[in-house]
């Protein structure tokens, strides 16, 4: 059911970017092709993609397709207007790290092009980023499901799968490499207010894929930990401090709490590219402010808050590090103490 099994492409002979809406989920399918700057903003914007390496590689295709249609012709033309492109989109979503790693990658990669090359050299990065984020999650899967081998069930919260990615996902790659191997892992994803990603995403996508999936309410979590359904809890996250606090979906510090409170291991799954080196601690993490109307509006038919009622509505907490047993990266399962030794 995916596109091409994956959550966003890359069309190039028809130089388009290409995603699955992702707001229609899980009630309508609907597949998206795009060379316009306003469709690909609201894309981001209004979570149609998301997910950080989803963004990223989404950031880095855009780039590469709005440049291929500019008029401009000169290198310096064409370099103010990638430069451009790239500060209005990483405005859009200023949590997630890997939108900002994916238009400086492709300033690096235009500032050793020339007007000859700008545009192939573009296309090129985009596509490289589409196969790096597709064997990174995969080797997030490998030694997550090396974790998991003797676990019979997971916690997710949030969608941190292969909607999330381009293919396999964070979080969930150690569920989807486990069943490629025969080991079959139970889920239960906390529905994620007030988007829901975890119910409308998560379940998708792993009902989809024939595993046995489980929604709860996020106020459930601990009554599950408590009474053992659960072996471990594995999550994804959108920014990583050098001290290994981590900025993931609202809710997910709470859920670390609880882990540590019932001695269940808690599992950050993520590529490198997360990782903040200009960022010393969680405290120094922006957090986006969504809009109130997510909270009572969006999926009722009536309002269901008062109406002089305040809303406070921010997209992600921060995690201290203290409360994560390990990252699972494409380098490996590194403690938190650990990191600066990868960087």
């Amino acid at each position: 059911m995916f596109l091409n099994g994956a959550s966003v492409g890359f069309d190039t002979v028809n130089n388009k970017a290409v995603f699955i809406d992702q707001t229609l989920l899980p009630t309508e399918y609907r597949e998206i092709s795009t060379d316009n700057y306003e469709e690909i903003y609201d894309a981001i914007k209004f979570l149609k993609v998301r997910g950080a390496p989803a963004i990223g590689v989404f950031t880095a295709i855009s780039l590469a397709v709005l440049m291929n249609k500019s008029k401009n012709h000169t290198y310096e033309s064409l370099f103010t207007e990638l430069k451009d492109y790239c500060k209005k989109l990483i405005l859009c979503r200023p949590t997630a790290i890997n939108l900002k790693w994916a238009a400086e990658e492709m300033i690096k990669i235009a500032e050793e092009s020339n007007a000859e090359n700008f545009k192939t050299n573009l296309t090129n990065q985009a596509l490289k980023m589409i196969e790096d984020d597709i064997a990174i999650c995969r080797k997030i899967g490998e030694y997550g499901a090396e974790l998991l081998k003797n676990s019979n069930s997971i916690l997710t919260h949030c969608n941190a799968g292969r909607l999330a990615t381009v293919k396999y996902g964070t979080a969930l790659a150690p569920v989807y490499v486990s069943k490629e191997n025969g080991h079959n892992i139970k889920v239960f994803a906390d529905e994620t207010r007030p988007l829901l990603q975890g119910a409308r995403l998560t379940a998708f996508e792993l009902c989809d894929a024939d595993i046995d999936t489980t929604v709860i309410c996020d106020n459930m979590a601990s009554f599950i930990m408590k009474n053992r359904l659960v072996d471990a809890v594995l999550v994804g996250c959108d920014r990583v401090a050098l001290n290994g606090d981590t900025a993931n979906k609202i809710g997910t510090s709470g859920l670390a709490i609880l882990a540590k409170h019932y001695n269940i291991p808690f599992y950050v799954c993520m590529p490198f590219s997360t990782f903040d080196e200009n960022i010393k601690t969680g405290d120094n993490i922006e957090i986006e402010m969504r809009d109130g109307n997510e909270i009572g509006e969006m999926w009722y038919e009536k309002l269901m808050i008062p109406k002089n009622a305040k809303t406070l509505n921010p997209a992600f907490d921060v995690t201290d590090h203290s409360l994560i047993t390990a990252f699972i990266t494409e380098k490996g399962v590194i403690k938190p103490i650990e990191i600066k030794e990868y960087i």
